[in-house]
């Protein structure tokens, strides 16, 4: 009896299809990983003069990727760990990696629609008009940083495995990251943290956000900020994958 085992792109596209619609069921979670960062967006509208377009649209599409990485793709991952998804997966005939690879790809689709909502809610809202060559750097450049935010995510599931604690975690960084990044590099809390804030995930990533929307003004420090956040994200992937565990027992 002959056992026709399927190919790679064939498992990845089963997978893929199912991840999709798993984001469809849970849509209103999407809806509102979408709505904050562009009511964030709404509130800052008597910045923009003051703080700049770019600056602005930075901070909103950097609380959009923290959202995604931390919150969305962190609490699938410890979900289907507790329930055994991925066990079932695993005895299946397919690779390992096409599992988290049609994650990966899913939370890449959705980079994309935060990234584009927040852009075309800058024009519509506040009428933030950037160059041309801004929409396609910024797409690439939000998907460097959100690199940063599902490594975190990553490190996350992988040091930690009962799911509630991992979505207390997430949610406790994601407060820290808002409230620390948002008003720390906006000067509220004081120069010095300021100058530590740009170096932080938050910072980075905020920073090659802004300048890629106008590279008129990448600078050195930008250059410095992309250098970092890729560092961030290869540190924090590679711990996070060594230590990480299908079984949640």
């Amino acid at each position: 009896m002959q056992t026709n085992v399927p190919t790679t792109s064939t498992v990845l596209q089963s997978l893929l299809r199912a991840d999709l619609k798993t984001q469809w069921r849970n849509r209103r979670a999407v809806i509102l990983t979408i709505a904050v960062p562009v009511l964030i967006l709404y509130a800052w509208r008597p910045l923009v003069e003051k703080a700049g377009g770019p600056f602005i649209l930075g901070s909103c599409i950097t609380v959009g990727l923290m959202a995604t990485g931390l919150m969305g793709y962190t609490n699938s991952i410890a979900k289907d760990r507790d329930k055994g998804i991925f066990q079932r997966l695993r005895v299946a005939p397919l690779p390992s990696w096409t599992i988290m690879a049609s994650r990966l790809l899913v939370q890449l689709l959705m980079i994309f629609i935060i990234t584009g909502a927040v852009l075309i809610s800058g024009y519509a809202l506040d009428n933030i008009t950037i160059p041309l060559a801004g929409y396609a750097l910024a797409f690439l450049a939000a998907i460097v940083g959100a690199a940063v935010y599902l490594a975190l995510g990553q490190l996350i599931v992988g040091l930690i495995k009962n799911p509630e604690i991992v979505n207390a975690t997430t949610r406790l960084v994601y407060f820290v990251f808002i409230m620390v990044g948002m008003f720390g590099s906006t000067g509220l809390l004081g120069k010095i943290t300021e100058q530590y804030v740009i170096w932080t995930p938050y910072g980075t990533v905020q920073t090659i956000i802004a300048g890629a929307v106008d590279p008129s003004k990448w600078t050195t420090t930008t250059t410095q900020a992309l250098l970092v956040t890729i560092g961030y994200a290869v540190v924090l992937f590679v711990i996070g994958i060594r230590k990480f565990q299908w079984s949640y027992k």
